[in-house]
């Protein structure tokens, strides 16, 4: 498969920058963005919370699922932004190899807290001590998240376009 047609798919926990880069990589490429979450709120006419709160976690998780099996059959070539939970699913670190390149943004838990600081939305950080939450699940997540990915790359203190250009020289498309 030709370097230029090989999807690049962003994983990595919720706040680190999976949205952004994948919109920074869209534009400098020319391809197509697949976000997961926002092709799943589509699909079902509802926000994820509504989805968690109304059929719960464990069928979302199954959505997700389903989502990367139409990925699969879809033209090659896009940048994907998957869930923060989408990799913990075996099966689903399965379809993301087969889907193209997986890069792992991998984001300090403080950072996390301070981007999501505003943020009421994410149905897994409702409730009390969210630092303590975010700490927990990036402990639980982060070996999964590495074993998951072809590339790591920390973007602690990065801007988008570092993050971009970081991605694109380890995969070998010059810009």
């Amino acid at each position: 498969m030709a370097v230029k047609m090989k999807n690049i798919i962003l994983i990595g926990f919720m706040g680190s920058g999976k949205t952004s880069v994948g919109i920074r990589l869209s534009y400098r490429l020319r391809r197509t963005l697949t976000d997961t979450d926002k092709k799943i709120e589509r699909l079902y006419r509802m926000s994820i919370s509504e989805i968690f709160g109304r059929f719960g976690e464990e069928e979302f998780r199954n959505m997700e699922t389903q989502c990367l099996e139409k990925l699969l059959e879809e033209p090659k070539g896009r940048i994907i932004s998957v869930g923060g939970g989408l990799p913990m699913r075996d099966c689903n670190r399965e379809l993301l190899k087969k889907l193209g390149w997986v890069v792992y943004l991998r984001v300090k838990p403080l950072t996390v807290c301070e981007r999501l600081e505003a943020d009421t939305s994410r149905p897994l950080l409702q409730g009390e001590d969210r630092e303590e939450k975010v700490r927990s699940l990036l402990e639980q997540r982060a070996p999964v998240y590495e074993s998951a990915a072809d590339i790591i790359i920390d973007v602690d203190g990065k801007i988008v376009d570092e993050i971009a250009d970081e991605i694109l020289q380890n995969i070998g498309i010059a810009t």
